[in-house]
C-alpha cells in the first residue's frame, strides 16, 4: 500500500472513530432521557427525584461528550486526505525515526497491517512540537531527537 493510500485509510479510521463517539453519545443521551421520562413516582418521593436527577446528570455528561465529538468532527472536516504536505500541518502523515504520526485528531494507536501509526491532534504536545517543520528537520521532544524523515 502506498503512503498516500495509507494516509487515506488513516483519515477513514479517524472518521469512523469520531462518528462512533457521536453515535454513542446520542444513544446514551436518548437512554438517559427515556429513563428519566419513565421514572414512576413511588410512595418514596425522594427515590423518584434521585432517579430523575441521576438521569439528568447522565444526560448532561453525555451532552458534553457529544459537543467534544462534534468539535473533532469539525477538525476532520478541515482535512483533505488527498492533499500532499511539505511541512507538518493538519492532515499530514509524518514518518520519523520514532514512529509514524497522522496529524488529525487524538485517537491514539492505529494499526494498519503490521505497522502502527498514531493519530495525534495538532494541538497536542507532540503535534505542537512537529508543526510547521519540514522533512529532514530534527526536533527534540521528551528527551528524544525526532528526525522527520518524510512528510506526506
Amino acid at each position: 500500500m502506498t503512503l498516500e493510500n495509507i494516509k487515506k485509510e488513516l483519515y477513514n479510521q479517524c472518521v469512523v472513530f469520531v462518528d462512533s463517539r457521536i453515535n454513542n453519545s446520542l444513544s446514551a443521551i436518548k437512554s438517559a432521557q427515556e429513563s428519566a421520562n419513565t421514572e414512576v413516582k413511588s410512595s418514596a418521593g425522594d427515590k423518584h427525584e434521585t432517579g430523575r436527577s441521576m438521569a439528568q446528570l447522565e444526560t448532561e455528561k453525555n451532552a458534553i461528550q457529544l459537543a467534544e465529538s462534534n468539535k473533532l468532527k469539525h477538525v476532520i472536516g478541515l482535512i483533505n486526505p488527498e492533499s500532499k504536505h511539505h511541512k507538518v500541518e493538519l492532515g499530514a502523515l509524518v514518518i520519523t525515526n520514532f514512529g509514524q504520526y497522522y496529524i488529525s485528531v487524538s485517537i491514539g494507536k492505529i494499526t494498519l497491517g503490521k505497522t502502527i501509526y498514531f493519530g495525534v491532534s495538532a494541538v497536542s504536545p507532540i503535534g505542537q512540537a512537529f508543526l510547521n517543520h519540514k522533512e529532514g528537520d530534527e526536533i527534540l521532544f521528551n528527551g528524544r531527537k525526532f528526525l522527520l524523515k518524510e512528510i506526506i
